[in-house]
């Protein structure tokens, strides 16, 4: 049966993935910058003889493999490649030879697992109908996401995939299980930038200054009302300033301050009328302590939408691989992903790959100087990639 080949071939290319993984890992690369993670994922399909246009979006890769009769069914895999500015605190034997470089958010795991996939569609095309398109994408990391560039520069544009997954480390779960959530996954976000201009002067004279430090307080707390009384309490909203610049001293008050914050939710609607609301409540409460402010909203990724029927049936899939006790209902999350561009134009399911240890292990967040996976979660991760692929 398939399902045994599957479960086998993963197994045993699980070396091979582990190797390259860890290549990957040694030598990461941030957003727009992934030339030398490119070239290896090239080399690796050279050898294997698989097709693959090259650059698409920047250093994007979209390679194809083919089964029986490759018109009748297209599916999708995509996985990341960037790495993020983190110096590694690990003592892997396979940590970052590059300072303050990381692979602190699994993307070396996504993309060796879709080599590892690549090889198994390859192995079995006889057993499986259609085309696999392979999207080996730049830039997930940084606005305006690589997601959005590869699409602008012609992904998709001859033959749009019937559906598209994504495939993501999470160390909130036991490596060999996987989780799902269907409809409105993760959260849109978008960058708030402020100055708010004031008038400087002796901290011992406040009379003859426009302080913008106090300025920018109210505004900080005032800001809160966007989530708090601005939004239905039924539909999550995330507003938080997380970077505060005010250059004066103990007795000197700036003529400015500047501010950094995120903005979060799940409905586009309540999305821009908040934007609306940010822009009016930061420059009205500056003009009316007699000072003025400046605001900047950065749109960034939308709201990834895991479409209801596709997700089920990668669920179905998932229990009929791994068994049911192995798949579970995730959450919502506030967190974001720029694979909400590809659920915006075709279905999508965007899923999580368990990869904490036993007794504790490898339970550090991603984003954290000391993420790492338990490497056997990757046997279950290029399983699944090319089970959903010929099965779904």
């Amino acid at each position: 049966m398939l399902k045994e080949k599957v479960i086998s071939q993963s197994a045993a290319v699980f070396d091979e993935v582990v190797a390259f993984r860890r290549h990957l890992h040694s030598h990461p690369e941030l957003s727009f910058q992934e030339k030398e993670t490119a070239s290896f994922i090239r080399g690796i399909l050279d050898q294997w003889k698989v097709e693959y246009d090259y650059p698409v979006g920047g250093e994007g890769i979209v390679a194809r493999v083919h089964g029986k009769k490759p018109s009748s069914r297209h599916f999708a895999l995509r996985a990341d490649m960037d790495a993020l500015p983190i110096a590694e605190q690990t003592n892997a034997p396979y940590k970052s030879q590059n300072p303050g470089v990381m692979h602190a958010c699994g993307h070396d795991v996504h993309t060796a697992c879709l080599l590892g996939a690549i090889k198994i569609l390859q192995t079995n095309s006889s057993e499986w109908e259609g085309t696999v398109t392979c999207v080996f994408q730049p830039a997930e990391e940084k606005l305006p996401g690589g997601a959005s560039l590869m699409l602008k520069d012609g992904l998709f544009e001859n033959q749009k995939p019937t559906g598209i997954f994504g495939q993501h480390v999470f160390p909130e779960l036991s490596a060999g299980k996987v989780g799902f959530f269907p409809g409105s996954y993760m959260a849109s976000t978008d960058e708030l930038y402020f100055t708010i201009n004031g008038k400087g002067g002796h901290g011992a004279k406040p009379e003859q200054v426009i302080d913008p430090v106090l300025i920018a307080a109210h505004v900080i707390v005032a800001l809160q009302q966007i989530p708090s009384r601005r939004s239905s309490p039924m539909m999550p909203v995330v507003l938080s300033v997380g970077r505060v610049i005010a250059d004066g001293a103990t007795n000197i008050i700036p003529s400015k301050v500047t501010m950094e914050g995120t903005f979060r939710t799940f409905d586009e609607a309540i999305r821009a009328e908040s934007h609306r609301h940010i822009e009016s409540l930061v420059k009205g409460i500056a003009q009316s302590m007699g000072g003025n402010a400046e605001v900047e909203i950065r749109r960034g990724y939308p709201v990834v939408y895991n479409d209801v029927s596709l997700t089920h049936r990668a669920i179905d899939a998932a229990i009929a691989l791994l068994g049911e006790e192995n798949v579970v209902a995730l959450e919502r999350r506030t967190t974001a992903e720029d694979f909400a561009y590809y659920t915006q134009i075709m279905p999508g399911c965007f899923y999580r790959l368990g990869t904490a240890g036993e007794n504790g292990t490898h339970q550090f967040g991603v984003h954290h100087p000391q993420f790492d996976i338990e490497e056997k979660a990757m046997s279950t991760g290029v399983a699944l990639m090319a089970w959903l692929a010929m099965q779904v």
